[in-house]
């Protein structure tokens, strides 16, 4: 008699990162959850939501993640470290002057941005606001390395002379977030204000170096008027 062969059993994938062209579309789910976290929050933005952003179903977004818990994790692990965490790298050889490690600050936020273009708006509501929900995130894997790399560069640069006149190094770091992330957060109020549409990140940055340039500079290395 032939031999009789039980039926394989479907193996059940597992949730995560998947192989192949699937790729695409996880990405791109990422990419649809960061907007609406960026426009609602991430309490009030539902999974049903982001789905149809997507094109999916939300039964698919379950397949890639899970939960938004799991949604939220693979945001900040694929999206949010791999660009934080070159820069500051970066900035701990970046120059030699103050005003050059600001620069490469400046410019490497302004890359981040272009790369992750909801980043400011995700950064004020889930942030700076009390509460929110990437605020320990931030405190745990940013804030340690960050803040620190930038106020040793600018303490040295202060001992050596180079520094302007009542300027406080850890104080830099505020200085520099605010004219960085908030301003580009707050591109579209400026637009409508004066009726710039070009008030994009490109003139943003082109202010904001020459603001530091001016602003950095010691009674020794200004220009005379």
């Amino acid at each position: 008699m032939p031999s009789r062969t039980t039926p394989a059993k479907p193996r059940r994938r597992r949730v995560g990162r998947p192989a192949g062209d699937d790729g695409d579309l996880r990405d791109r789910l990422l990419d649809a959850a960061a907007v609406q976290f960026a426009a609602t929050g991430i309490a009030a933005a539902s999974l049903r939501t982001i789905a149809q952003a997507a094109g999916v179903t939300p039964a698919m977004l379950h397949y890639y993640f899970g939960n938004k818990d799991a949604l939220v994790r693979a945001l900040v692990g694929e999206r949010l470290l791999p660009n934080v965490r070159p820069l500051v790298e970066t900035l701990a050889s970046a120059g030699e002057t103050p005003l050059e490690v600001a620069q490469a600050f400046a410019q490497g936020v302004s890359a981040i941005v272009a790369t992750l273009p909801w980043l400011p708006a995700l950064w004020v509501r889930e942030v700076l606001c009390e509460g929110g929900a990437l605020r320990e995130f931030v405190f745990r894997e940013v804030m340690p390395s960050l803040p620190q790399v930038l106020t040793r560069r600018f303490e040295a640069a202060r001992a050596a002379g180079q520094l302007a006149p009542g300027i406080d190094p850890r104080l830099m770091v505020a200085s520099l977030v605010g004219l960085t992330l908030f301003p580009a957060a707050g591109a579209p109020i400026w637009q409508k204000a004066f009726g710039m549409p070009g008030l994009d990140m490109p003139a943003l940055m082109s202010h904001t170096l020459a603001l530091l340039g001016h602003g950095l500079a010691t009674p020794s290395t200004e220009k005379p008027r």
